[in-house]
């Protein structure tokens, strides 16, 4: 990967992080958190939102993967399931 492939992907990914964590800053304001505890709350839902996009990704890509396995044929003579 090139150097300059490696900013962007950087600064992509920061983006994301800040994007998260100033949308779980604006539920835990709403929500009626204030002070210190605002700024923890926030750091918690950012990264418990980072963990599950961590797990959902994985799970998509196999789920994905098995319903292609499922409708395809493994055979050239065999004929794919419909699904309706």
């Amino acid at each position: 990967m090139s150097e300059k492939m490696k900013k962007i992907l950087a600064i992509l990914s920061l983006v994301l992080i800040v994007s998260i964590a100033l949308f779980s800053f604006g539920i835990a304001y709403q929500g009626g958190v204030r002070g210190v505890g605002l700024v923890g709350v926030m750091f918690f839902l950012t990264f418990g939102i980072i963990v599950v996009l961590a797990q959902l990704i994985p799970a998509g890509v196999l789920l994905s993967s098995f319903i292609g396995a499922a409708t395809s044929p493994t055979r050239k003579s065999e004929v794919p399931i419909r699904v309706v």
